[in-house]
């Protein structure tokens, strides 16, 4: 293989590509990126780590040799950033070896079989469907910071997409960790009737997000089995990013969420959220509770630690029920409250043992379901 490539091209596919290969590999190959010259001058490179695999088409300057090898990802990715602006970056491959040229600069990196590459098997994927990146973007960003990372409870690991039939056909996607669950609902786009639930592991959303960044503007095909899913982003020649999905069952969430609480708090969530940010400066690491103290049209906030003290503030607030207290994890109900960009945000209560239900208003496509602390 012998192809010349611009750096910055070069540079934005690898770190794409790169950020799937562990650092850490028992399996060396896996350490490996795949690079692919067909002699059109399309270079195909891709990356694995066995459950999640990135491939990405790139045009080269030129590919005066055919041919496929794979070579460590984060050397290469490394190399490629240390390489001057604007240069043109040649890759050759003779004898196990694959020379790096750019200017005066020369590297050669040991290199292993294309042969030995393992590659996801797709299978069939039945369902298909296509999705704004922007609005695929916001249902990660608005659910992706409740998902668990405890591994015992492999399937909360995710977020969990289905499709349901309420007023009106939607889809639906969930995250929880038993603390907190974020729920993201939008209309069910064609062709995503009848999907089998799956849930897609945090890993892959976090990959999927940073490619989404750089395709706002377009839309996003997905294609999906009950085992594996696929995401094409940037039509052909783009980047495809293909995962397996977690194998459980995701719990009957929609049990959690509240319909009876009947005590309405409307706040601002920018100067709620700055207040208990202050307050819970003095929080301990263990407990991190705040306690909110409802009254009428405000909300005392209150934080006792045994080492370091007491803070309260006063945050005004539109609320004409019943006075009462109830404590919350300052983390979590920040997570919220940072989701929610308008002017005010309702929490639906009940008492101080109850989830409370939190959300811009009803038309939100957005809701979260906070659970409370003992203060």
């Amino acid at each position: 293989m012998k192809a010349t490539i611009e750096r910055a091209t070069l540079l934005r596919c690898l770190s794409h590509v790169q950020s799937v290969v562990e650092r850490r590999n028992t399996i060396p190959i896996l350490s490996n990126v795949l690079i692919d010259a067909s002699a059109d001058g399309d270079l195909k490179v891709m990356a694995t780590d066995l459950d999640l695999q990135v491939v990405e088409h790139m045009a080269a300057a030129s590919v005066e040799a055919a041919g496929a090898v794979t070579v460590s990802a984060h050397l290469l990715f490394d190399i490629a950033r240390k390489l001057p602006e604007g240069s043109q970056v040649s890759l050759e491959t003779s004898d196990n070896r694959m020379t790096v040229k750019a200017g005066r600069s020369r590297f050669q990196l040991p290199t292993l079989p294309r042969d030995d590459f393992p590659v996801i098997v797709e299978g069939d994927l039945p369902t298909s469907f296509e999705l704004p990146a922007r609005t695929l973007a916001e249902l990660i960003d608005r659910t992706r910071f409740a998902i668990s990372t405890e591994e015992t409870r492999y399937y909360l690991n995710g977020i969990f997409l289905h499709v349901s039939d309420e007023d009106q056909p939607v889809l639906k996607a969930a995250a929880t960790d038993g603390h907190r669950l974020a729920r993201f609902t939008l209309p069910r786009p064609e062709g995503a009737a009848g999907m089998p639930d799956v849930i897609v592991p945090r890993k892959a959303v976090a990959e999927l997000r940073k490619l989404l960044e750089e395709a706002l503007d377009g839309n996003v095909e997905i294609d999906l089995s009950a085992s594996k899913i696929r995401f094409t982003l940037g039509g052909e020649g783009g980047v495809v990013l293909t995962s397996k999905l977690i194998d459980g069952t995701f719990p009957d969430y929609s049990r959690v969420i509240p319909t009876g609480n009947d005590k309405l708090l409307k706040l601002d969530p920018r100067s709620f959220y700055q207040g208990v940010d202050r307050v819970a400066t003095i929080a301990t690491e263990k407990t991190r509770a705040v306690k909110m103290g409802l009254d009428k049209d405000k909300v005392t906030l209150t934080v006792t630690s045994p080492d370091n003290g007491t803070a309260t503030e006063e945050v005004a607030s539109e609320y004409s029920a019943d006075p009462f207290e109830i404590g919350f994890n300052a983390g979590y109900l920040k997570d919220i409250l940072g989701q929610i960009d308008s002017d005010t945000v309702e929490m639906h209560l009940a008492d101080a043992g109850a989830p409370t239900l939190i959300r811009k208003d009803e038309n939100s496509p957005a809701l979260y379901v906070l659970m409370p602390m003992r203060v």
